[in-house]
């Protein structure tokens, strides 16, 4: 299911995404980030998921397959296609929708539990505050967001800007409480066993 395209906001870079669907982006590997299926097997992704920047949809039907209902949205239309035929093929209901992560209170409702793989890294000083606003007008007080990011100890140039510990905290000050920020691996078609990143497990503290 798909609903209107939003307009992504001026300080997101969408037309980048837009042309590396014209391929097979790196982040397109095909499965669930490891992440996400280790904090699924100890119970951390409850109820009603909202993925942010779903992509193709490899976490979103994940989440789905766990039996939560799931919500996914991405600002790139032809991610939000193949992830509805990645859903059709496999008979699983998720309402995949072209949206601006910028602007999650439009989607009109709030879920237990986000989900942030590779998005959080993408946005500038200003834009991280908005997309911060934005995250907590999606998720429910005490529900759980879960950010994937690159980590500073990632070496070289290639991919992303990289994320501190200090980052993902200072971004969750006002509302939110960092539970835990581990080391994890970011698996990538350009980065052999995967890119070294956190993940992120953060409560929405603040209605």
């Amino acid at each position: 299911m798909s609903d209107k395209p939003t307009t992504a906001h001026p300080g997101v870079p969408s037309h980048l995404f837009v042309e590396a669907y014209q391929g097979t982006p790196p982040w397109d590997v095909g499965t669930p980030q490891a992440a996400f299926v280790a904090l699924a097997d100890g119970g951390l992704i409850r109820g009603d998921v909202l993925d942010v920047g779903c992509g193709p949809g490899d976490n979103a039907l994940f989440a789905a397959e766990r039996g939560h209902g799931v919500w996914g949205v991405d600002v790139v239309p032809e991610a939000i296609a193949r992830a509805q035929a990645k859903a059709q093929a496999r008979g699983l209901d998720v309402r995949f929708l072209v949206h601006d992560a910028l602007n999650l209170a439009a989607l009109g409702r709030r879920f237990d539990t986000l989900l942030d793989s590779g998005l959080f890294h993408v946005f500038g000083d200003r834009d991280r505050v908005l997309y911060v606003r934005s995250l907590a007008d999606a998720l429910k007080p005490g529900g759980l967001l879960h950010i994937l990011c690159f980590s500073d100890q990632e070496s070289g140039e290639q991919g992303p800007r990289r994320i501190s510990q200090a980052d993902l905290r200072d971004a969750f000050q006002d509302g939110w409480t960092v539970r835990e920020i581990r080391p994890a691996r970011f698996a990538s078609l350009i980065h052999p066993g995967g890119a070294r990143a956190w993940c992120a497990t953060i409560e929405r503290t603040d209605a």
